[in-house]
């Protein structure tokens, strides 16, 4: 299964995956997944989100059912982990259970998640939000990517219906419980020397949008004192998301940029950016953003320059269910629990009530979104183990 998915999207400069939504790329990764649920005799379904489901049993007849799976698309130049590790593991301990000959009392799921990253369109876990109604189907037709692609338009390119794009109900009522498995963007398992974790919590995190407005001048006749540059002031922002960020022990990143007129020997008339932030607990993120755009507004007014700020998304803390966590680390014989800043479609499916956990497979670079992302063999051996001995548990 890894060698058919490991070439779909990559780079063969710089050696990361390009997975976006509604691509060709995409399109070639749910025909994969299709490919290898139609190969195990599995019942195969698209929900009104986009979202991929591959069933064992009937959940129509037996009852709500164990669900697992991930998504498959990534970030700009990602690793190749983060996300597919989930859907191979769950496919692979699938097979495990029939090898073992395991009787099942409930369902179990697989499911892949459309857009999780959000790189395309700019919101994450897209797909789940939409399918768990946190999402409004209205916005995430209007979403744009960078080309003024609607999600609209690329849904229609793709060959789906964007007027069914809804919330739906029914698919989750087939869901009692979600396990999703992730490699670990961090080092926790590798200062706690363990294969696999399991998941404690996800921090508060969130994108906001800040467009800074000034006037485009002549980089070379124009004297600094007589300019209005909203790139100093957007300069200046980045270095303070980075000391209040420091200061808080949270997170605050500009990765996206973008510039207009966009010209070497022209001062910008706009500068877009956009900030990802991440805190261990509300108030602390929530103060980190309050005062970035304090400071923000303050240097624009020094700089004759202006800045609005927009939230394209926020998600609160999500504390997984804990009695099945603790049931999840007995299971794997005492497995460590610990936190991620990392946001999931479990995450979301958490918020939305549905007991929810999740199982983290060691990472021995702890590098994330990036080509070097990596997994031993023995430790995604070690996981989809894990994987399938918590689907045994709760499904017979």
């Amino acid at each position: 299964m890894w060698t058919d998915l490991v070439d779909i999207g990559r780079s063969p400069t710089t050696g990361g995956y390009r997975r976006f939504a509604l691509t060709p790329e995409d399109g070639q990764l749910r025909e994969w997944f299709e490919q290898e649920a139609t190969r195990r005799g599995l019942d195969l379904t698209v929900d009104r989100a986009g979202n991929q489901w591959a069933w064992w049993g009937n959940p129509d007849f037996d009852g709500p059912g164990i669900a697992t799976g991930s998504h498959l698309d990534s970030v700009p130049d990602g690793g190749a982990f983060d996300g597919p590790l989930g859907v191979v593991s769950a496919f692979a301990a699938l097979d495990l259970l029939v090898l073992q000959g395991i009787t099942l009392s409930r369902p179990i799921g697989i499911a892949c998640f459309s857009d999780e990253e959000g790189s395309r369109f700019g919101v994450a876990c897209s797909g789940s939000r939409v399918l768990t109604g946190a999402l409004d189907p209205d916005r995430a037709r209007a979403l744009t990517d960078q080309d003024g692609m609607s999600y609209a338009d690329a849904m229609a390119w793709a060959g789906r219906a964007p007027h069914l794009l809804a919330p739906d109900p029914e698919a989750l009522a087939r869901v009692d419980t979600f396990v999703e498995l992730h490699v670990e963007q961090g080092r926790g398992l590798i200062e706690c020397k363990a294969p696999v974790g399991v998941a404690s919590e996800i921090w508060p995190h969130g994108r906001w949008r800040f467009s800074f407005t000034g006037r485009a001048d002549h980089a070379g006749t124009t004297r600094m004192s007589d300019r209005a540059d909203p790139m100093l002031t957007f300069a200046v922002t980045a270095l303070a998301a980075n000391k209040q960020a420091r200061s808080r022990e949270a997170r605050a990143t500009f990765g996206r940029v973008t510039l207009a007129p966009n010209g070497t020997n022209a001062i910008p008339s706009q500068v877009t950016a956009w900030l990802d932030a991440r805190a261990e607990a509300p108030d602390t993120l929530d103060a980190l953003v309050t005062e970035l755009c304090r400071q923000a507004t303050e240097r624009a007014e020094r700089d004759g320059t202006t800045v609005e700020v927009t939230v394209e998304s926020s998600t609160g803390l999500v504390s997984f269910d804990v009695p099945l966590r603790d049931r999840l680390a007995a299971v794997l014989g005492g497995a460590p629990v610990l936190p991620t800043a990392a946001g999931h479609d479990a995450g979301v499916l958490s918020t939305a009530g549905i007991r929810t956990a999740m199982l983290f497979v060691r990472n021995p670079t702890g590098i994330s979104h990036s080509p070097e992302e990596h997994a031993e063999l023995g430790d995604c051996a070690a996981g989809v183990r894990a994987l399938a001995d918590v689907l045994r548990d709760l499904a017979t």
